[in-house]
């Protein structure tokens, strides 16, 4: 790999590749016949089955480009993939933003140190990995998460879905939330069981953006509260008729009197969009006041998280105090928010 930051195991959520010189041999524009590389494939494949996505910056011919891709049944791997004339960087950006992905999450691969300089000057957060170095790369921890979960398996196609999702909506001419009802989604919230901690530890490290304290909770961490008397481990996922979001929020609960403390709360950023984002807090807000105690919250600012405490500050949260580096946020639960008209709740 070239010179880039470190970062934690799994951090790389999404890679993306040029293609001249790198997922084949040669320059398509010089020959349409160019050699696919085997062991670039190798890698797309071995990645994608562990959650990894991918995509493509890569200055070319478009129409061509997709042609041999297809050709070679590689095309159904790249999620809005960028084939144009722009800096690598731009493209890498508008990849992000489409996927709603940071961009210190995503790794750039390709065969020109030019390329490779001119991602790294502009996204210096990005992970750079020469063409010949790939075999190599992903075994390194940056490409290997901890647990592969079923939501980790689908994720492509998760995203695929949630696509067609896009492309339904851009179609609708009415109102946001009338298409929103057409969507037919259902979330269960339910008590976390021992095979879902891997998927649980998975969102504590994986969700930033709608993340109460940015907290990460191992596989241990989670066991050890799920089977305590004094604490809620609640996942939330969601559905609608295109598909599964698969488990898409985390609530960690602390009970006792005079308040519960919600030492966690989170939301996978893939459902932004949908309205949902507060059903879940909501909830926990609920299942406090029918036990006859009050709520306090936890809020950390990470530097990307302020989304979630507008999210409190929105349903009735105030600031009391300040404990171990945490801002402690306090409801008086005198107005919990049912869930929106277009979706179905089932809690158990």
């Amino acid at each position: 790999m070239t010179s880039a930051p470190s970062g934690l195991r799994g951090r790389v959520k999404c890679v993306v590749w040029d293609l001249d010189g790198t997922i084949w041999d040669g320059v398509l524009l010089e020959d349409d016949h160019v050699a696919i590389n085997d062991d670039v494939v190798a890698a797309i494949r071995e990645l994608d089955k562990v959650g990894i996505l991918h995509s493509i910056s890569s200055k070319n011919d478009h129409d061509l480009a997709m042609a041999r891709l297809e050709k070679a049944d590689l095309a159904e791997y790249f999620l809005c993939p960028q084939i144009n004339w722009n800096p690598k960087s731009d493209s890498i950006r508008h990849i992000a933003s489409s996927l709603n992905i940071g961009i210190d999450a995503f790794a750039f691969v390709d065969d020109q140190d030019f390329e490779l300089a001119e991602v790294g000057y502009a996204l210096p957060e990005v992970l750079r990995v020469r063409a010949d170095e790939v075999a190599d790369a992903v075994r390194c921890p940056e490409f290997r998460p901890r647990f592969v979960t079923s939501e980790s398996r689908e994720r492509r196609q998760m995203y695929l879905a949630s696509a067609a999702r896009d492309d339904a909506e851009h179609g609708y001419a009415g109102p946001n939330e009338e298409f929103l009802a057409t969507l037919g989604m259902r979330m269960r919230i339910s008590r976390a069981g021992p095979d879902d901690l891997q998927r649980a530890e998975e969102l504590t490290v994986r969700t930033n953006q709608l993340n109460s304290t940015g907290r990460t909770f191992g596989f241990a961490d989670l066991e050890e509260l799920r089977t305590s008397p004094s604490h809620l481990v609640l996942l939330a996922s969601l559905e609608d008729r295109f598909g599964s979001y698969g488990k898409i929020g985390l609530a960690l609960v602390q009970e006792g009197e005079p308040a519960w403390t919600l030492r966690l709360l989170l939301m996978s950023c893939r459902v932004v969009s949908r309205g949902v984002g507060t059903v879940l807090l909501n909830h926990v807000m609920r299942l406090a006041r029918e036990a006859g105690v009050g709520l306090r919250a936890e809020f950390v600012p990470t530097g990307r998280n302020r989304i979630m405490y507008l999210t409190f500050m929105m349903a009735g949260f105030r600031e009391v105090t300040e404990a171990d580096g945490a801002t402690v946020l306090e409801s008086a639960l005198e107005h919990i928010q049912p869930p929106p008209s277009y979706l179905t709740v089932e809690a158990g």
